[in-house]
């Protein structure tokens, strides 16, 4: 049996259903019950700094009331 052949038929049976595996527990795994709060605070990053612009990197208040 030539190595493409041995190869094709890995690629055809057990690694199409490894792929499928991995999909679904990637699924199953975005779903599961404690990732509400984790989705939630990732949907809401763009309007986190909404009314005052994001702090500079170290800083705890906004980068407009800072002194120069």
């Amino acid at each position: 049996m030539e190595t493409y052949t041995i190869l094709r038929e890995i690629a055809d049976s057990w690694f199409m259903l490894g792929m499928f595996g991995f999909f679904v527990g990637a699924i199953l795994w975005s779903f599961r019950p404690g990732s509400r709060k984790v989705h939630e605070d990732t949907a809401r990053i763009p309007f986190r700094y909404e009314h005052a612009p994001a702090p500079v990197s170290g800083e705890n208040k906004p980068a407009e009331t800072q002194e120069p």
